[in-house]
């Protein structure tokens, strides 16, 4: 019966009419398809970007959208290096799996009449580059294009759907908004009569993502989507200038002013992530500056995100990582926290930066006897000054952890040496500064045993005494932190001389106390010799990933148990701890204006522009 059941059903399906299906043959039909995804043209125009191409190229290749519906149009011209084979060498490889391409090299010169360096823009260059957009666009109507989308060869765009996310928009200009180490980003929200940036109380919580959406704004630039189906954009032009455009030759702000003309308004959207670029260098810059910029804002990327890989289609030259002058340069790390030992060697490889990576001593691992076996003491009387709580077993095992490099450091004999943490991320020309600043200590001999790079000023009421004719130094105050510091071996042999380990209190306040300048004198009686000749990079060069409160943030040394009592335990809440109040208060008071400034200082401002 159940087979005979069976058949019938199936008899049913095949005679009665379905989705899909008629009584008779001609009624038969297929579900719609889906419409194709718009066609996009991509226009780059490259000039002195050797050092951005491989991670450009690779974030455009791995756009979540259809390469058969995107055409290729790529200019360069005017270049001191290898952009133009690069280019080229890039869009052989990948150009069957685009629709089109356009290629527009020009190699006849290598800078502009009266240019002063490769990142000065003088009119001839806007004029340039203003032509060879208009032909990017000129092409992109010719061929029918729905889309343009305009990219700066140095903007990462690490937001797959970014095209997606824009069309969904809707609107005939719109940016999304990038990502720089600074307040600097591509859009203004103020422009004066005269068509000059003005500054506006609405651009920071903008940037800083307070008030999230799609904004109307009177400028976008860098990298922006033009809806070519829109009926104004045909009204739209790079070149030549509107006719009643009177204001300077710069090609952002003449295409701002051709869409005032045309009524079309300019976007800017925050909604999401969509990418980072590096905060322009002035005129006078040299290209290893740009270089390093560029750098920087991978390295940036890396804080909250994997690492970008390069284009899948070009070869890059081997990178030749040394210790910086150092005799070692170590890092510690918890074994456990694999994804910081990952970033960490990866920013530092990407830095040319060689290191011997410290298992840190797990404190949350240590019980009572493995304590007592190592002859530690708590210093009598110590409470945290802001939780007013003893030790924690993370405060312990950070301790340990930089004793045992003292220790080797001593065993070792090595003179000079860096200690980094595994939680900081790097300022802009990070590499060079220590340079710099390890050249000048030794070439003025200056009698020191520990170099802050990172910490948090704990005392703002007066200036710390700068140190003459060194570059970028003062002589260090009351500071927490330990994420990162020079150590001399005789800075070493005097931190193991106080034989800390009987007295323990965490590390970033014992250091004040062996440079005589801890506010707590009990604390400090206990240590007889407080000599240690303690300073300060000025500004400073690493600062940490994270600050309580934030998004990720996480501490292995304070979100613990006490040392002695593992049912006490340290999370309190962030939010309301006076020492998160304060966190941002020191930040900005701690500032020692009357250092001397090494020219990278001057390069490395942060603004809106």
């Amino acid at each position: 019966m159940l087979r005979v059941t069976s058949l019938l059903l199936a008899l049913l399906f095949v005679l009665l009419p379905g989705s899909g299906r008629g009584y008779f043959p001609e009624e038969r039909w297929s579900p719609e398809s889906p419409l194709l995804a718009p066609r996009v043209v991509i226009a780059l125009v490259c000039r002195n970007s050797a050092h951005s191409l491989p991670l450009f190229l690779g974030a455009i290749e791995r756009l979540n959208y259809p390469k058969d519906r995107i055409a290729l149009w790529v200019a360069t011209d005017h270049n001191i290096d290898n952009t133009t084979a690069i280019l080229r060498d890039w869009l052989i490889m990948v150009q069957n799996y685009y629709h089109y391409v356009e290629w527009r090299p020009e190699d006849e010169a290598n800078a502009f009449d009266d240019e002063v360096g490769p990142k000065h823009w003088n009119n001839l260059r806007y004029e340039h580059v203003m032509k060879l957009r208009q032909a990017a666009l000129d092409t992109a109507r010719e061929i029918w294009a729905d889309y343009l989308l305009m990219a700066d060869c140095d903007n990462l765009l690490t937001n797959r759907d970014v095209l997606w996310k824009l069309m969904r928009e809707n609107k005939t200009i719109v940016a999304p908004m990038l990502e720089s180490r600074a307040a600097y980003s591509n859009f203004w929200c103020g422009m004066t009569s005269q068509g000059y940036y003005k500054r506006t109380p609405a651009y920071m919580p903008i940037r800083r993502r307070e008030r999230r959406g799609c904004f109307a704004v009177p400028m976008v630039h860098s990298t922006y989507l033009v809806d070519l189906r829109k009926e104004a954009s045909s009204q739209l032009a790079f070149y030549p200038p509107h006719p009643e455009y009177s204001w300077e030759l710069d090609d952002v702000i003449i295409f701002a002013y051709s869409a005032r003309m045309a009524d079309v308004q300019m976007y800017v959207c925050n909604r999401d992530t969509y990418g980072y670029f590096p905060v322009p260098r002035r005129s006078h810059a040299s290209m290893q500056e740009e270089v390093e910029s560029f750098l920087h804002t991978h390295l940036e990327i890396m804080v909250n995100n994997p690492p970008l890989e390069p284009s899948s289609f070009l070869s890059l030259p081997p990178k030749h990582p040394d210790k910086m002058g150092f005799d070692e340069v170590f890092m510690i790390n918890l074994v456990r926290r694999a994804d910081r030992r990952e970033r960490m060697l990866r920013t530092l490889y990407e830095q040319e930066i060689s290191c011997k990576v410290v298992a840190a001593v797990d404190g949350k691992a240590l019980n009572t006897s493995d304590i007592e076996s190592m002859g530690i003491k708590m210093l009598p009387g110590y409470k945290d000054p802001y939780h007013g709580r003893p030790l924690t077993k993370g405060e312990l095992g950070c301790f340990l952890s930089h004793y045992n490099i003292w220790k080797e450091i001593v065993e070792r004999g090595l003179q000079t040496s860096l200690v980094l943490e595994d939680d900081l991320r790097f300022e802009v020309f990070f590499k060079r500064r220590l340079e710099a600043l390890l050249q000048e200590v030794t070439t003025h001999k200056l009698d020191w045993d520990l170099i802050y790079i990172g910490r948090k000023r704990m005392q703002v009421d007066h200036p710390e005494k700068s140190v003459p004719n060194v570059h970028n130094l003062v002589e260090a105050d009351y500071s927490y932190w330990t994420l990162g510091y020079m150590l001399s071996l005789q800075g070493a042999q005097k931190l193991l001389m106080a034989e800390p380990l009987s007295k323990m209190l965490p590390v970033d306040e014992f250091l004040p106390v062996m440079y005589n300048k801890h506010p707590i004198s009990k604390y400090m009686d206990p240590f007889e010799h407080r000599d240690l000749l303690a300073f300060s990079a000025e500004p400073l060069l690493v600062y940490p990933t994270h600050y309580t409160g934030d998004a990720g943030y996480i501490s292995d040394t304070e979100t613990s148990v006490v040392w002695d009592n593992e049912t006490v335990k340290t999370d309190w809440d962030r939010a309301k701890s006076r020492k998160t109040q304060e966190q941002g208060e020191l930040s900005f008071k701690a500032q020692n204006s009357d250092v001397l400034q090494s020219e990278l200082e001057n390069v490395s401002a942060r603004d809106e522009l």
